[in-house]
C-alpha cells in the first residue's frame, strides 16, 4: 500500500474502494492518469465488505450483478448461486483487485475527513487520517447505503447485553445459539437476517414498526446450462439488460396491457409464475405496477394472500401485511422470511401501534410492555444518498460547505456533479437512478461518463468543469416531479429520507428508468456539456 507521507499530487483522487471506487481506479488509471483510490475500511468490497451480517446477499442474480467491462473476467469467474452469498462477493471484489493490479495504488484503512477546492491552485486539498493528498479531480465512489442509521433510542447506552448492527456487524463469528435476541427493523437486511437467528437462537422477537412486501429469491446453486447460455453471448445479455428499466432481467418480458385489463385468471397466473420465479421479477409482471395505484393493488393483494397462506397465526399474518403500494418502499427478496414467523421462539411486536419507549438494561420498554433479552440487532438501515457524502468535510469554492449547500436536500446535476464544486464528481449519487438500477450497470455508466468528461475537457485546454446552477436546479426538479406519477410518493421511505428523523424530505433517487437517464446523459455530452461551466 501507498503511504501518505510519499503520496505525489495526482490527477485523481477515488474516495472508496467498494464496486463503484475498484472500476473508477481501474478505468481512470487506464486512461493514462495518475490515479490513487482510498477507502477507511481494511479490505476493498465497499457495503459488501461492511454488510456481513448472516445471511447477507445480494438480491440481483449473480450473473447479471458482476461487472461487464472486461470479457475475459466475466467469462473466467465462476459464481456459485443464482444469488451470490456475501462471503462471495468478497471473493469477487479480491479477485478484480488482484486480476487488474489495482492494490498498488490503493490505500486503506485510511479515512477521508476533509476535502477543500483550492482556486488558485485549481486542485482538491484532501485530509485523511492519515496525511493529506492533492489532486485536479475529486470522484467520490463512497456509495449511496454506507452511512448506517444510528438510532437514537432513549437507554441504549445502559443496555447490559450485546448490540449488534447490521451494517457494522463484528469480524468474529457471534454465536446466538442458546441466546434471547431482538431485531429492530423489517427492512431488507432484517428480512434476511430474521430466518438465520431464529433458526440458531433460544427466543428471537421481532419488533416491526412498517411491514414489508418480500417475495421469494428461490436461491439455489447457479445451474451450468443457463451459465453457459448466457456466457455464449454475454455481450449481447449485457446489452439487451441496459435497455431495460432497470438495468436487469431481460429475459422477462411484462405482459403487454394494464393489469387491470388482464382476465383475472391469466393475472393470477402471471402472478404466480412470476412468484415462481422468484426475486423483483414480481413487479414486472405488467407494466403499470408501479404507476397505477388500482393495478399495484393487485399485486400487493396477491402477495398478502400468500403472506396468510405462509404465517399460520392469523394474528401475526394480519400484523405482516402492509397496507401501502407494494415497491413504495424497496422490495425485500427473502429465504423463509414469512415461515420464520411459524417457529415457537419466534414473536412479533408491533411498535408501530406501541412505540419503544426506552431500551432498559434487560431489554426494551413498548407500549407500557417490558420486553427482555440479551442481545440487540439493530436493522435500521442506513442514512441514505446524502449521509456518507454529508460526513465529510467538503469545501468548494469560496468555501462553499456541502452541508450548507445540501440543507433543504441535495443539489447536483444529472446526479454526477454539483454547482460550486469545480471537478468533482459523485458516483451513484443522489438525483441518479442507482437506486432502481443493477448497481453495476449504474456505476460503470458513471464511471465511463465521467472518465470521457476529463478527457473532454482535457482536449480543450479546460482546467475546471462544475455544472451550472440553472442546470442543477432544472434537474433538481425533475427529479422531484418524476415520481409524482408513480406510487413511490404514497409511502414513508428512505427513497424520501423518511427513515432519518430531521432529514429533508425530498425524494433522492431518479425515477424514470435507466436507459432515459443514459440518453439523457449522452445528450448533455454531446452537446458539448451542456448544462456545465468550464473555466
Amino acid at each position: 500500500m501507498i503511504a501518505a507521507a510519499r503520496a505525489e499530487a495526482l490527477d485523481v483522487l477515488v474516495v472508496g474502494a467498494g464496486f463503484g471506487g475498484l472500476y473508477a481506479l481501474h478505468k481512470l488509471r487506464a486512461m493514462g492518469w495518475r490515479t490513487r483510490a482510498l477507502d477507511a475500511a481494511p479490505s476493498v468490497g465497499g457495503t459488501w465488505w461492511a454488510n456481513r451480517y448472516p445471511g447477507a446477499r445480494v438480491d440481483i442474480q449473480s450473473l447479471e450483478y458482476s461487472y461487464s467491462f472486461s470479457e475475459s473476467l466475466q467469462q473466467d469467474w465462476h459464481w456459485t448461486e443464482r444469488y451470490a452469498a456475501q462471503p462471495e462477493l468478497l471473493r469477487y471484489a479480491d479477485h478484480v483487485a488482484d486480476r487488474f493490479d489495482l492494490r498498488r495504488d490503493l490505500q486503506l484503512d485510511t479515512r477521508v475527513t476533509g476535502a477543500r477546492f483550492d482556486e488558485a491552485a485549481c486542485r482538491w486539498q484532501v485530509e485523511t487520517d492519515r496525511g493529506a493528498w492533492s489532486a485536479r479531480f475529486l470522484v467520490l465512489a463512497i456509495g449511496p447505503l454506507s452511512s448506517p442509521n444510528l438510532p437514537a433510542f432513549d437507554g441504549l447506552d445502559r443496555f447490559a447485553g450485546q448490540v449488534l448492527h447490521s451494517a457494522a456487524w463484528p469480524l468474529a463469528p457471534v454465536d446466538l445459539a442458546g441466546r434471547h435476541v431482538a431485531v429492530i427493523g423489517t427492512g431488507s437486511s432484517a428480512v434476511q437476517i430474521i430466518p438465520i437467528v431464529a433458526a440458531q437462537a433460544e427466543t428471537l422477537t421481532v419488533f416491526q414498526r412498517t411491514p414489508a412486501y418480500a417475495v421469494p429469491a428461490r436461491n439455489g446453486p447457479l445451474d451450468p446450462a443457463w451459465e453457459a447460455r448466457i456466457k455464449a453471448d454475454y455481450a449481447g445479455f449485457r446489452a439487451r439488460n441496459r435497455r431495460m428499466y432497470s438495468g436487469f432481467g431481460c429475459e422477462l418480458s411484462p405482459r403487454p396491457m394494464s393489469a387491470l385489463d388482464a382476465a383475472a385468471g391469466d393475472r393470477e397466473a402471471a402472478f404466480e409464475e412470476r412468484w415462481g420465479i422468484g426475486g423483483f421479477s414480481l413487479l414486472g409482471a405488467f407494466p403499470d405496477l408501479l404507476t397505477n395505484l388500482r393495478s399495484n393493488e393487485l399485486a400487493a393483494d396477491f402477495v398478502r394472500r400468500k403472506i396468510r397462506e405462509i404465517v399460520r397465526d392469523p394474528v401475526t399474518a394480519s400484523r405482516l401485511c402492509p397496507g401501502y403500494p407494494i415497491g413504495c418502499k424497496r422490495l425485500c427478496v427473502d429465504t423463509g422470511y414469512y415461515d420464520a414467523y411459524n417457529q415457537p421462539g419466534v414473536r412479533l411486536v408491533d411498535i408501530g401501534a406501541d412505540p419503544i419507549e426506552a431500551i432498559t438494561p434487560g431489554g426494551l420498554r413498548a407500549g407500557g410492555r417490558d420486553h427482555r433479552f440479551d442481545t440487540l440487532i439493530l436493522a435500521t438501515g442506513f442514512d441514505a444518498y446524502t449521509g456518507p457524502l454529508l460526513r465529510i468535510d467538503l469545501r468548494g469554492r469560496d468555501g462553499l460547505r456541502i452541508e450548507d449547500k445540501w440543507r433543504a436536500g441535495p443539489l447536483n446535476y444529472l446526479g454526477l456533479t454539483i454547482a460550486g464544486f469545480p471537478n468533482l464528481f459523485y458516483v451513484a449519487g443522489p438525483g441518479s437512478p442507482s437506486a432502481f438500477t443493477n448497481f453495476f450497470v449504474a456505476v460503470e455508466h458513471h464511471v465511463d461518463w465521467i472518465a470521457d468528461c476529463i478527457s473532454w475537457l482535457d482536449a480543450r485546454g479546460g482546467r475546471a468543469i462544475e455544472a451550472s446552477e440553472s442546470a442543477e436546479a432544472a434537474w433538481v426538479a425533475q427529479v422531484n416531479l418524476a415520481p409524482q406519477r408513480t406510487v413511490f410518493t404514497h409511502c414513508n421511505s428512505w427513497y424520501l429520507g423518511a427513515n432519518i428523523p430531521g432529514k429533508p424530505r425530498v425524494f433522492l433517487p431518479l425515477v424514470g428508468g435507466f436507459p432515459a437517464y443514459a440518453e439523457r446523459c449522452a445528450a448533455v455530452a454531446e452537446r458539448g456539456y451542456d448544462g456545465f461551466v468550464v473555466r
